[in-house]
């Protein structure tokens, strides 16, 4: 049999059956009514290339002529309606500009008015009077009386004397399409034709009876139909809601069998002994105990990294819950069985601040540890590279320079990646290939992802989470402020200074202009200069325009206490860890992400002392950035402000989301489908529990749709 037609999306699949021929493969221009023209503008306005590309076009909306009114049933609260009745008169009213065509229609309980402003000349030759018209469109009051504006009218014959069988779809269109007469509802008579074309055979049923019977789902020919052209409202929605259901359902299946393929096939080294070097870092060194949620996630990676398969787990825990603690740990766990372990971080600042803190925890214990980056000298790099390869170098820390060809490890058995939203699939796919056996990947985020969306991006990866602050945190008090009281926040700093504490100013990047962006900040420095001069207070700069050196030169001398006040861009957003600092002032607060202004609160409260965040912004804020700001000043959890941010933004602007498109769904929301995704999470675990290969007969149609989608989509090993 010819390999079928796949969609690029999980969500149709039309396989020929033998002696049939697959239509929903034709070129649309080939569709009655189409033709060469109109199909050119269909490919370049709206995709629409074939005969299937058309079935997938979703309407946005019904209009509903199902039914034909009575004038006496308008009421105040009519919105559309459609009336039968006889024209009884019409006729020109008013001069120029007021000038429009009135006309009346009149069934047996009353009369309506209609009203046409525009194309007067040629509806004046279209109406009849004593012709019985049907009507239909928006019910205005003029004087108490109902009218409808530009009514549509078609003339009253047998066929629809009862109104149409089903609801009439409205598509997508643009101005080009309307202006070609291809409007929202003249593609529907394309689709009218598609969908008299098709039959079962072209749309085959996929899902197996065990997942259709339990939810009553509709079957899927059915539903492409009804999608279109329902007979009333509640068929539409059982008609998309089966639609919706199937898109999550592929993926979960997808991702379920990605991760059950990894956890019975892939090959992984053996990290069999928890050895001298840990236990001694464990019951000596260990800086602070670990709260319960670190020992579980111990626990489940000693678990993965103890079973000869490839460990690909997905850590997340909230600014400052103590991942990198848990990832130190592993690494020794992997030097202590005779591997090399690599942490890759995505800026150099953030890379040196690793390497500061893990060999300070690490110096009186035999374990060398290097770092490699884009600025690192020549010699050292030559030296670096030679015993890594030898093996003497137990464990590197770098930037996207760890990726590079020439740097070869003896035997890689650890690669940690952190923040990592900031490294695209293709470039963490270089890591594992550094090692004949791939070594066991540990992803690490900040940014905590809202569960609907960890189920759909990153279903195919374990997920550890840390869902707990070390005990000597304290909550960081946020509160919003505007730019009115200036002064006010800049002595509650002063008073702070006083204390012995640092703090932040932050102004935001606007990627529109970097020009405007580096004038504001300058400006800002300024101002902030001008409320603490020198040499009573002292201000590190940094921004995306110094060099490495200036800006690690200026965020060391903050750390190390020589100046109290950092100024700078959310560069810093990342990784700074200054213990000392307590406050925390992000400008125009309300030009930044939730996710974001989330991290940069993440920089203080670091110490034993009380912090504070506060937002400044101007005093016009649309409702959005109201909200963000609510709910920052609402809660510290990273977690529920994660969902929110899902909620107001959607998951394709936010920082996390894969790559590999695995959120392309064509219908189906994961914010306002959580339902349908919990409910296909369920049912696709349930069915491979019972049957993993999907080899039973039931899940053959399902089996045969995964194979033909197979190489479809973009899906890597990790993240």
């Amino acid at each position: 049999m010819p390999l079928c037609l796949v969609a690029s999306l999980p969500f149709l699949y039309f396989c020929p059956i033998k002696g049939t021929v697959d239509i929903l493969a034709n070129p649309i221009e080939y569709l009655k009514g189409v033709g060469p023209q109109r199909a050119d503008l269909l490919k370049k306005e709206l995709n629409i290339f074939t005969f299937k590309d058309l079935l997938e076009l979703v309407p946005n909306r019904h209009i509903d002529k199902t039914k034909v009114n009575l004038v006496r049933d308008i009421t105040p609260q009519t919105d559309f309606i459609q009336i039968a009745g006889v024209l009884k008169s019409s006729g020109l009213m008013g001069e120029k500009r007021g000038k429009r065509l009135v006309a009346e229609i009149k069934d047996a309980t009353g009369t309506l008015e209609l009203v046409w402003f525009q194309g007067i000349t040629y509806i004046q030759k279209m109406l009849t009077v004593g012709q019985t018209y049907l009507v239909y469109g928006k019910v205005t009051f003029f004087q108490g009386q109902p009218q409808i504006t530009h009514p549509e009218m078609e003339v009253y014959n047998r066929e629809n004397k009862e109104g149409k069988s089903t609801l009439e779809p409205v598509y997508p269109s643009t101005e080009k399409l309307k202006s070609r007469g291809m409007g929202g509802r003249q593609i529907g008579h394309f689709t009218e034709t598609l969908i008299k074309l098709l039959q079962e055979n072209n749309i085959p049923e996929i899902l197996p009876e065990s997942v259709l019977q339990p939810l009553q789902l509709m079957p899927r020919f059915k539903a492409f139909v009804n999608v279109h052209f329902p007979s009333d409202p509640e068929t539409s929605q059982q008609a998309i809601n089966r639609l919706k259901f199937e898109e999550f359902f592929i993926a979960q299946i997808r991702m379920g069998l990605l991760r059950q393929q990894r956890h019975r096939y892939s090959k992984g080294v053996v990290f069999s002994q928890v050895g001298e070097i840990f236990n001694r870092f464990y019951e000596q060194y260990l800086p602070f105990e670990l709260t319960g949620a670190q020992k579980r996630v111990i626990k489940e990676i000693r678990r993965d990294t103890g079973t000869g398969k490839q460990m690909n787990r997905l850590l997340q825990g909230d600014v400052g819950s103590g991942k990198t603690i848990v990832a130190l740990l592993v690494l020794l766990l992997a030097i202590d069985n005779g591997y090399q372990g690599c942490l890759m971080a995505p800026t150099e600042i953030l890379t040196q601040q690793h390497f500061n803190s893990i060999t300070n925890l690490l110096k009186d214990l035999p374990v060398n540890v290097r770092m490699l980056t884009g600025s690192t000298k020549i010699r050292e790099r030559k030296e670096i590279l030679q015993q890594l390869e030898e093996g003497t170098i137990h464990f590197l820390i770098g930037t996207h320079a760890l990726l590079e060809d020439p740097v070869k490890f003896k035997n890689l058995g650890l690669a940690i990646v952190d923040e990592q939203h900031r490294f695209g699939v293709a470039q963490r796919a270089r890591l594992w290939k550094k090692a004949t056996v791939p070594p066991h990947i540990l992803v690490m985020t900040a940014t905590p992802i809202p569960r609907t969306l960890a189920m759909t991006a990153y279903g195919d990866l374990d997920t550890s989470i840390i869902d707990e602050l070390p005990p000597n945190r304290k909550p960081i008090l946020t509160v919003h402020r505007y730019e009115t009281v200036r002064s006010q926040v800049m002595d509650f700093i002063k008073a702070e200074i006083t204390k012995g504490r640092q703090a932040y100013i932050i102004f935001p990047l606007i990627e529109e202009s970097e020009k405007l962006d580096y004038e504001n900040l300058m400006k800002g420095y300024e101002n902030v200069q001008a409320y603490f001069p020198e040499p009573k207070y002292w201000i590190s700069m940094v921004h995306g325009r110094q060099t490495n050196e200036v800006r690690t030169t200026n965020m060391q001398r903050f750390k190390t206490g020589d100046t109290q006040i950092m100024v700078g861009t959310t560069v810093i957003e990342v990784g700074v860890d200054v213990p000392n600092a307590s406050v925390m002032v992000i400008e125009s607060a309300e030009k930044f992400g939730l996710s974001q202004l989330h991290q940069l609160r993440g920089r203080v409260g670091r110490g034993s002392e009380k912090s504070f965040c506060i937002l400044l912004s101007g005093s016009k804020l649309n409702n959005e950035a109201r909200e963000r700001l609510k709910i920052m000043c609402a809660t510290n959890d990273g977690f529920k402000i994660a969902e929110k941010d899902l909620e107001l933004r959607g998951p394709g602007d936010i920082e996390g989301t894969r790559q590999s498109g695995a959120l392309n769904f064509k219908l189906a929301s994961i914010v306002q489908d959580r339902k349908w995704l919990e409910i296909a999470r369920e049912m696709a675990e349930r069915l491979l529990d019972d049957d993993p290969d999907l080899a039973s007969a039931t899940n053959l149609q399902l089996k045969n749709y995964l194979q033909a989608l197979q190489g479809k989509t973009a899906w890597s090993k990790i993240s």
